[in-house]
């Protein structure tokens, strides 16, 4: 049971929305940006993520593996929903696809739901395969895209966006409780926790809580919110092979230089 001043937000996207600081019931501690007048360049959290025909355009960055997309249910919201703003930063005519998460296929026009193409004038469809090194057309469409903050149509030519910067919230809080339990032979009670956050974010409950599957549920909840690279160092798992990566990182990556 959850008590006291916070709740899960309507929206898990809500709690990362430019209007965040009424309708994210999530956020204990952010970083407050107003928009119009100042902000922590938020806006970098989907131009960094966007393609260049898509709007607001971006600058064709950084993907996902396919392992970690695979690791969500598809009724899992925290996959990605298509996002229905509420604020004053909402588009005049949003399209059907304005979607906040992970982008996988096609993509559309934001106010048509129109096909969008790349800059080949192939169809702008991201894949799951991607490689560490990626050449000539594939540079565009190769790799799931994600971002986490609803975009603030309103004020991204400006680039001083409303949405405030999200450092500490509940699901964090309670999926550290959570792995205390689990840690201290308490199970049973932090699986109760853990099946209590996916029941609200549409997952199915788990049998039993178990390391991997904490880390992996700290990934669904916590991804894109600079925990994770401190998470795997203390599950033990930075170093390990993982896709793209077959062999095992340099120890020397457990800690950042000076």
């Amino acid at each position: 049971v959850i008590t006291g001043p916070y709740a899960f937000s309507v929206n898990y996207f809500d709690n990362f929305a430019p209007n965040n600081n009424s309708i994210g019931k999530e956020n204990i501690w952010t970083a407050e940006n107003i928009g119009g007048s100042s902000s922590g360049g938020i806006r970098s959290r989907w131009h960094l993520t966007m393609h260049y025909n898509q709007t607001p355009s971006g600058w064709n960055g950084f993907t996902t593996l396919s392992d970690f997309y695979n690791k969500f249910e598809a009724t899992d919201v925290r996959r990605g929903v298509a996002y229905n703003y509420t604020s004053p930063s909402a588009p005049a005519n949003p399209g059907k696809r304005v979607n906040v998460g992970f982008l996988i296929g096609q993509q559309y026009n934001w106010q048509t739901d129109a096909p969008l193409n790349d800059r080949t004038n192939a169809p702008l469809i991201f894949t799951p395969e991607v490689k560490n090194i990626e050449l000539e057309k594939n540079l565009e469409v190769t790799g799931i895209r994600a971002y986490k903050y609803p975009i603030d149509f309103q004020f991204d030519d400006n680039g001083n966006v409303d949405n405030d910067y999200v450092y500490f919230r509940l699901g964090d809080v309670l999926l550290m409780k959570a792995e205390a339990l689990l840690r201290s032979n308490g199970a049973a009670a932090g699986l109760a926790i853990v099946n209590t956050l996916r029941a609200n974010r549409g997952a199915t409950p788990l049998a039993s809580l178990t390391l991997d599957n904490m880390l992996d549920e700290r990934g669904r909840e916590m991804y894109h919110e600079n925990w994770r690279r401190e998470d795997l160092i203390r599950f033990g798992k930075f170093l390990q092979p993982i896709q793209e990566r077959p062999e095992a990182a340099d120890p020397k990556y457990l800690i950042f230089p000076i």
